[in-house]
């Protein structure tokens, strides 16, 4: 008998206590294989089996394709690198897209792509799909000098957008009540708990509180809030 993706995969828990603080680095080096050829996955948080609530970095080979499945719980992307492609099209580097739960499509990449991809964190009644081309969307000026922020998704309280750090920026102390997850894209971001160059990914609990700023080389990251604690499909 053949066994289903999701039958060939025990459950997992990485960084499965969202009560905890988590840190990973690009110098981590942990990349594995998916069960598909081609693709290979970096598992910053994981509860589950091959259906779990997840985050990922997820990198296709070139040629890598997946067959078409339904993302049930919802699904966030951030096109790194590279050039993925589903039913809707292309999607170069800098597209931020959501695929609502109950959605389907087969992704893949002629070229290779490199993604961080979020699975089954969305509410049961946010529904609607979202294309942004980042690398052409108008930026916003932040609460303080040097900071400039592009909203990405808001829905009852939680918010996703790319903030963008001039060199030796510094923002006030501050508590996120539902908690904050970061990955920085460029540059180096920091906080009095420590240094997080490009391709760090850091998740603070509840209620965490931190004062951060940036060096000479200034920082750009995807930053959430709000989602630790919330009521989503996969909670």
């Amino acid at each position: 008998m053949k066994l289903s993706i999701e039958q060939t995969m025990p459950p997992l828990h990485v960084n499965a206590d969202f009560e905890q603080r988590a840190v990973m680095h690009q110098a981590d080096n942990c990349w594995q294989p998916s069960p598909l050829p081609g693709v290979e996955r970096w598992m910053l948080d994981r509860v589950g089996g091959e259906v779990a609530r997840a985050t990922s970095l997820v990198r296709y080979a070139p040629g890598s394709r997946f067959e078409r499945h339904v993302h049930g719980g919802g699904e966030e992307i951030l096109v790194l690198d590279g050039v993925f492609s589903d039913d809707d099209g292309d999607h170069p580097a800098g597209t931020y897209l959501r695929n609502p739960p109950g959605s389907a499509h087969a992704p893949r990449s002629r070229e290779g792509c490199l993604l961080f991809v979020k699975l089954r964190q969305f509410a049961a009644d946010d529904l609607q799909p979202l294309r942004i081309a980042t690398r052409t969307e108008p930026w916003r000026q932040g609460l303080v000098p040097g900071l400039s922020v592009m909203p990405l998704h808001e829905h009852d309280g939680i918010s996703t957008a790319l903030v963008r750090w001039a060199p030796a920026t510094r923002f006030q102390a501050h508590t996120h009540a539902g908690g904050e997850e970061i990955l920085v894209l460029d540059g180096v971001f920091r906080d009095e708990f420590g240094v997080y160059p490009a391709g760090s990914w850091l998740r603070s609990p509840r209620w965490s509180r931190h004062a951060p700023f940036t060096g000479p080389e200034g920082a750009l990251i995807y930053v959430k809030v709000g989602h630790l604690g919330a009521d989503l499909i996969g909670s």
